[in-house]
Order: C-alpha cells, then structure tokens, then sequence
C-alpha cells in the first residue's frame, strides 16, 4: 500500500521530499522535580508573553512609525513616490524580521514547554499571529467608528 497521504509525504508527491517527516519524539518527555518544572513554566510563560507582545507591535506601532519615516522623507525630499517606497519597503522588511524572530521565539518556547514535561510538537505563533490580528481590527474598528470616526462629525454643534 502506498504512502501517499500529504500528511505523510510532505505535499503533492508520493515520495517524501527531505526534510518534511512529520516531527515524531522517541520518548513521552520526562518531568523534572517540582521546582524545575515551575521554573521552566514560568520561562514558558515569560516567552509566550514576549511572543504575543512581538506579534502585537506588527499591528501598531511598527506601521505608524514607518508612516512617520515615510513622511520625513517626502517632507525634506519632496517626493511622495520615494516616501512611499521608502515606507512600503520598511514596513515589509520589519514584518519579515519581526516574523522571523517570533518564529525562533515560537521554537524556544516548544523547547521550553518539552522541558518543563508537556508534550509539545506544535508552535502557537499562527494562533498568536491570528489573535493579535483580530486584536488589532477590533481595536482600530472601535478608534475609528466611536473615537475618530463619523461619530463627531454627526453631533449637533
């Protein structure tokens, strides 16, 4: 019977590709004493925390301040398309790095919670990832619908 799951074989193909086996850990993890395993959840939780604040700052205050960069360079060039690719380019640049160190941060932390004795083979960054975006759009919704929004434009003067 061929193995041809895409689960199995790593996508499309029947045979495996390198480097796509699914992760299988030789042994259930071993639980330290007492005051190693507090330790260790407590450096997990520490992580998780970090990662979620990294995750956050993608919706906020890294595209704010490279609006703020871009709108230095048009103000002292005078070039609204250079301000505009400066900022784009910031802006995808600081989300690959950002993602890059969530994603080490992720890996730690599944290191971490192994150690700490739970049985960890999965990352939480793309539920990380998701709620801090959902986060952010509530956030943003309720800046610019009550705060910012038509909402004062409407008053009576």
């Amino acid at each position: 019977m061929p193995r041809n799951d895409p689960t199995d074989t790593g996508g499309l193909f029947i045979g495996r590709r390198p480097g796509t086996a699914p992760l299988r850990y030789p042994t259930a993890p071993e639980r330290a004493g007492a005051r190693r395993w507090r330790a260790d959840a407590a450096l997990a939780a520490t992580v998780l925390g970090l990662e979620t604040l990294v995750c956050l700052t993608l919706w906020g205050p890294q595209p704010v301040a490279w609006l703020w960069v871009g709108s230095q360079v048009d103000y002292r060039t005078g070039s609204v398309s250079l301000a505009l690719l400066v900022t784009f380019a910031g802006m995808m640049a600081t989300l690959m790095l950002t993602l890059g160190l969530a994603s080490r941060m992720d890996r730690a932390w599944r290191i971490v919670r192994r150690a700490a004795g739970h049985e960890q083979q999965e990352g939480v960054l793309p539920r990380i990832f998701a709620v801090t975006a959902i986060v952010a759009l509530v956030a943003f919704t309720f800046w610019l619908v009550i705060l910012e929004g038509p909402g004062p434009s409407l008053a009576p003067r």
